[in-house]
């Protein structure tokens, strides 16, 4: 009998990508036995502010830099070429077809899921792949549970979770920190901090 595949699919606008992306896939790879993750730089999201983003094959790129390293890591740019805005049910869907004999599990932070009711066809979303949540610095870990509870009841649908140990890096902070000229040696991959310095992104 065939093993059927464990794939996580790791969405966000990566702008940039940094350490803790890469944390909380390699946590979540580990804990819930995945095979692969699949990062998904979005093209154009429709929860985000577009004038603070960088162009989607930059983001690509960078994604690729930060991962490539990882045997179990890999990048798509299923979203990045998609014209008009970046739905993560069309995602799915697509993922869907493609791995139509594995298991998905899509990785966003709790901070997300917990919007999760604003985002495109919830219910079908929550249908085709199990989510997990990965809590973030600064949240109430018992509210986090309270509402992830909530959420289960509502739809019947189990939301896994991952507390992953605090890190204060956020891609927000990358961009400030390089706007007042100051370092983000650490705060994610060298050849991610080679390609932003190239490019002269985030000035």
């Amino acid at each position: 009998m065939r093993k059927i595949k464990r794939i996580g699919i790791m969405g966000g606008t990566f702008n940039p990508i940094h350490i803790g992306h890469l944390i909380i896939a390699e946590e979540t790879r580990k804990k819930f036995n995945l095979d692969k993750v699949i990062f998904i730089p979005t093209g154009s999201p429709p929860h985000k502010d577009k004038t603070k983003l960088i162009p989607a094959l930059d983001r690509y790129i960078m994604t690729i830099l930060a991962t490539i390293k990882n045997k179990y890591f890999t990048v798509s740019d299923i979203e990045t070429n998609r014209i008009g805005t970046s739905y993560t049910i069309d995602t799915l869907k697509e993922l869907n077809v493609v791995y139509k004999d594995s298991e998905l599990f899509f990785i966003t932070g709790a901070d997300s899921i917990l919007d999760i009711e604003n985002w495109k066809d919830t219910e079908e979303l929550l249908n085709i792949c199990t989510f997990i949540a990965a809590t973030r610095p600064g949240y109430n870990l018992d509210e986090v549970n309270f509402q992830i509870d909530k959420l289960e009841k509502k739809y019947n649908k189990k939301i896994s979770f991952l507390t992953i140990a605090p890190m204060d890096v956020s891609s927000s902070q990358i961009r400030k920190r390089i706007k007042e000229n100051k370092t983000i040696k650490y705060m994610t991959s060298d050849s991610v901090i080679n390609y932003i310095v190239e490019k002269e992104f985030y000035r």
